[in-house]
């Protein structure tokens, strides 16, 4: 691992620690400005590093391996994006606003269409590489997944695409979503699909309920 590789690995925690700090000292002085600025620590800073650490190192598709002395530009990007992982409630909060987490994902650099329904309960392993057409509904319990890892030859090899879902799809509750898969419009994925990594579901298919999703 590098040392912006272990730098960025307390990212996650620092960016609690400075939500917390700000809204203790917003509540005990009564301060509306660092209410605000715990909010910022929560929601804009990991956006925020995100998007730059992109411009810097960005995120390609393909095979890449996590162990050794080149940096992973996706280990940078997941640390970002960890505290939504670890603490779902956070943009769980932004689901019940219609059309908010969409936005949301808009800014991470995903792209997102229109009137797209997101339940409550919903995993997103990688914001920014995610393009999802208008009027798609999501299924309780939907994980989208655009890496897996695996172990290979004494290492971590990382396999990293986009996901695509065209419009007016259905992805049924407790789906699994993997890297680079594509759903054509109009597709409806029944409860518990499973879709692999490059697999391409056309319109209209039924996916039969799968087996538990595979590590990543």
């Amino acid at each position: 691992m590098t040392l912006l590789s272990k730098f960025l690995s307390f990212f996650p925690i620092l960016t609690l620690g400075l939500a917390a700090l700000a809204m203790a000292h917003g509540i005990w002085e009564h301060s509306l400005g660092s209410l605000i600025l715990g909010l910022f620590f929560l929601y804009g800073l990991p956006v925020l590093s995100y998007r730059l650490h992109s411009q810097i190192y960005p995120l390609n598709s393909g095979v890449s391996y996590l162990q050794g002395s080149n940096y992973s530009p996706w280990w940078g990007s997941h640390q970002f994006q960890l505290i939504y992982i670890a603490f779902p409630a956070l943009e769980t909060c932004l689901r019940l606003v219609p059309g908010l987490f969409s936005v949301w994902l808009r800014l991470w650099g995903a792209q997102v269409g229109k009137q797209v329904y997101w339940t409550p309960a919903l995993e997103i392993a990688d914001r920014g590489l995610l393009t999802i057409g208008d009027g798609v509904v999501f299924g309780h319990q939907v994980g989208l997944y655009s890496h897996v890892i695996k172990p290979r030859r004494h290492n971590l090899m990382l396999y990293l695409k986009p996901i695509t879902i065209g419009e007016g799809s259905f992805i049924g509750a407790g789906s699994y979503i993997g890297p680079g898969a594509t759903v054509a419009a109009g597709s409806f994925l029944t409860a518990g699909s499973e879709i692999y990594p490059n697999e391409a579901i056309g319109a209209p298919q039924e996916v039969n309920q799968g087996e538990q999703p595979w590590g990543g």
